[in-house]
């Protein structure tokens, strides 16, 4: 059997009524409140999320570790009421592979691609 290959990638854009706060809490299951707007968003009834994790370059600061200072900290330093808060990347992961080798998968991609270039 074969992997099935997938992957998208998009733009979360306050011009599209979206938020970064209300993704990443709607991807974990956790409750973040916008700072910006004072909403609060409480996925914590949602189910099916298997891995949560902040992955960031060594010399980040602390608080990027925390999903709420890191989502509401990009949602702060953009401004503009069409400003592109965030990049969503969704990729297939293959079945065979058990939720921790998939994981670890999943983190060597973030690793090369984006922590390694400072993001």
């Amino acid at each position: 059997i074969m992997a099935i290959y997938h992957f998208d990638a998009s733009v979360i854009s306050r011009s599209k009524g979206r938020s970064a706060t209300a993704a990443i809490a709607y991807r974990t299951a956790e409750v973040i409140k916008d700072h910006r707007t004072g909403e609060v968003h409480d996925y914590t009834r949602k189910s099916g999320v298997l891995h949560t994790e902040i992955i960031a370059p060594d010399n980040a600061p602390a608080w990027v570790h925390d999903r709420s200072s890191l989502w509401n900290g990009v949602e702060d330093a953009e401004r503009r009421k069409d400003a592109q808060v965030a990049r969503e990347v969704r990729v297939a992961l293959p079945s065979e592979l058990s939720t921790e080798q998939n994981a670890d998968l999943v983190r060597a991609f973030v690793q090369e691609q984006f922590v390694a270039r400072g993001m």
